[in-house]
């Protein structure tokens, strides 16, 4: 997984750990964990992310550079 990927949104979007860990329902210190690799992310909290920052989970784990999300059907 690409974790600067995953702070980039998370600065581009000008939310800081504790903002975006009470959204997808963690702590902080847990996210911090997320977001520098220490900890795989939960699918359900990648679901949530990818619908925070309007892209998709395959962006946030470096599977594609298209930040733009798929088509919901």
């Amino acid at each position: 997984m690409n974790i600067n990927r995953l702070k980039d949104l998370r600065e581009d979007h000008e939310y800081n750990q504790k903002e975006v860990a009470k959204i997808i329902k963690t702590t902080q210190q847990q996210y911090s964990k997320y977001e520098t690799g220490i900890r795989l992310i939960p699918i359900d909290k990648l679901d949530m992310l990818a619908d925070l920052y309007n892209t998709s989970i395959d962006y946030i784990v470096g599977r594609t550079n298209v930040v733009k999300p798929y088509p919901k059907k």
